[in-house]
């Protein structure tokens, strides 16, 4: 599918190679730069052709980290309350949540929006410069840098910083320094990068694709041909071969045990999502007075108030996004275990993709409660503290987001595959 017509070299397709949502083997086409190549059964995008693949997303990378230096170093939001003002700086509000013994907040506040994102940038940095390393240590990073990609939730973050504002704005008057203007460049930077990252252009940089030692029949799925991709590297390799010997990684021919894994995960997701919505995910001290509320509550609060769209915004990713993930997901797992019923596996395939995309917004509350519960700290006048809920919720998230991970989406293709094999073999007949 064109993005642009203007070309002005050509990226020459290697072998054909199995798509990793329908199981389609497809030959590529020659791409010019600004365009991509999409599967011709499920749309999944295959390759992303661009004008120098190695220096502009290495140019992304190497802003995106600047800025994120910048937005460490000076204070990040303020909040003035009737002569009272209080000022936190990014590594400061994981410092506020450890000492309310809240730990494991701030473990994710520092992995999500610190750590995973600052680790991305600086391996893409490494991969794309070619550095000089030993072989095993830039697989290794690419292995890391794919994996770890889903988990670096800047953007929501920023989401929940906005939302914290409107929160704070009934109270007092909120003050922006010169770390949230770099963190919102960071955030900008840091998902053009992603985006100008082709993971098969990189992978055939950093070694060439191993044979798979048969002729590849383009228009049939892996599983007719006893063929598999590799879930990293995206190499052809025959189903038997366990570990990949490009990226090391091990797979198998289908995920191994992905609906009972997924049915596992989901479920406990379920399970932590009564509490988590029954019991307090926030309190304000207000003159010494605490009022506790629920993230129900926070919203009913928030629509009271006048504040529509955010308080929208909080019942979509709080509490409609994690409900119908879960449906969603459970759906999905019962169409996996029926693949010989008639079935719309475009259909499918879209809400799969909802799933994998939506599910990690829903972290957008805890970060929220994570900026009010550092900022408001204005002694005897008004306090905010995180509560257990808040924890919970965030496991809800995790959970879902690995469920979404486990689940194997070519089981969702499995039965036409089989189908379409029955019809080749009757016409060859």
């Amino acid at each position: 599918m064109p993005l642009r017509s203007k070309a002005v070299h050509v990226h020459r397709s290697d072998d054909p190679l199995l798509c990793p949502q329908c199981d389609l083997m497809v030959a590529l086409p020659a791409l010019s730069p600004g365009n991509r190549a999409n599967c011709p059964r499920c749309h999944t995008t295959l390759q992303t052709a661009w004008a120098e693949p190695r220096r502009r997303p290495m140019v992304f990378a190497l802003s995106a980290l600047f800025m994120l230096l910048l937005a460490n170093l000076f204070p990040f939001v303020s909040i003035h309350v009737k002569g009272l003002s209080s000022e936190i700086t990014l590594y400061q509000i994981p410092q506020v949540m450890m000492s309310e013994d809240y730990a494991s907040m701030a473990g994710m506040f520092i992995l999500f929006v610190q750590l995973v994102p600052a680790f991305c940038m600086v391996t893409i940095i490494l991969l794309c410069l070619r550095v000089q390393m030993p072989q095993s240590l830039k697989v290794r990073l690419a292995r890391w840098l794919f994996m770890l990609k889903a988990w670096s939730m800047v953007e929501i973050f920023l989401a929940g910083v906005l939302v914290s504002f409107v929160k704070l704005m009934a109270y007092g008057n909120i003050g922006i320094s010169l770390s949230f203007y770099a963190y919102v460049l960071f955030c900008l930077l840091q998902v053009r990068a992603f985006q100008c990252l082709d993971r098969r252009t990189l992978w055939n940089d950093i070694a060439p694709a191993p044979a798979p030692g048969r002729v590849l029949r383009v228009g049939q799925s892996g599983l007719q041909q006893q063929l598999r991709a590799c879930p990293c590297c995206t190499a052809v390799l025959p189903a038997g071969q366990k570990q990949c010997p490009r990226c090391g990684t091990k797979g198998h021919l289908r995920k191994k045990h992905s609906l009972q894994w997924t049915m596992a995960l989901l479920i406990t997701a379920a399970l932590l999502y009564i509490p988590a919505n029954v019991l307090p995910i926030m309190n304000t001290e207000l003159l010494g007075n605490p009022a506790p509320s629920t993230i129900m509550a926070g919203v009913i609060l928030l629509w009271s108030d006048g504040s529509y769209p955010v308080a929208l915004v909080i019942f979509i990713a709080s509490i409609m996004v994690p409900t119908l993930k879960m449906m969603a997901i459970a759906w999905l797992c019962w169409d996996a275990r029926h693949p010989d019923r008639q079935r719309d596996s475009e259909r499918m395939h879209l809400i799969y993709e909802v799933v994998e995309f939506v599910g990690r917004w829903s972290m957008i509350d805890v970060f929220v409660i994570a900026v009010l519960s550092a900022l408001v700290r204005i002694g005897q006048l008004m306090n905010v503290y995180p509560q257990v809920a808040a924890v919970l919720f965030a496991m809800v998230v995790i959970l879902t987001m690995i469920a979404a991970m486990t689940f194997d989406p070519r089981l969702s293709w499995d039965g036409l595959n089989r189908k379409n094999q029955k019809e080749l073999h009757l016409d060859s007949k």
